[in-house]
Order: structure tokens, then sequence, then C-alpha cells
């Protein structure tokens, strides 16, 4: 098959082993924005549920509560990148 001069295939899912990355579609997943998706999502699930009735056991706000420090951690460990977590494509992070 001939392929054209300007075709590149791009996966889905790339791993680099020695450096310990994850590439999706090419964009790099930092833990800190990940942190940030799910720690912001967790608090706004929290915040826009009404506020439940007292029951007996520990349900699912407590389990959004630890989902959004969670993140907070994830963010917190990755402080020291947070200027590139959002950075479109391959950029500087090679």
């Amino acid at each position: 098959m001939r392929q054209g001069a300007g075709y590149s295939f791009k996966k889905l899912v790339e791993y680099d082993a020695l450096r310990h990355r994850l590439w999706i579609l090419g964009q790099r997943c930092h833990h800190g924005a990940t942190g940030s998706i799910v720690a912001t999502a967790a608090f706004l699930v929290l915040v826009t549920d009404p506020a439940p009735i007292a029951k007996p056991y520990a349900g699912p706000r407590s389990v959004l509560a630890l989902t959004a420090a969670g993140g907070a951690l994830m963010m917190a460990h990755d402080w020291k990148d947070r200027s590139i977590w959002f950075e479109r494509g391959r950029g500087s992070q090679l």
C-alpha cells in the first residue's frame, strides 16, 4: 500500500515506559489535569445534589467527598508541572 506524504497514524493510547508518561490521542495525561477534572466533577455533583435525608449509613456523598479529595491530592502531586497540564499536543513535553 502506498502512503501519502502527509499521512501520520496516531495511536489511541501510547505509553512511554522509559519516562512513565501516558498519551491519549497525542495529548499527554498529567496527574494534575486529571485530578482537577475529577475534583471539579465530584465537587459539582456534591454542590448540586439536594441535601440528603439523614441515613444510618455513609452514602454516596462521602464517596464523592473522598473522590474530590483524591483529585486534589493528584493536583498537589503534580503541582510543579501546572503550567503544561493542558498544553495541546506533545509541545514541550517530549
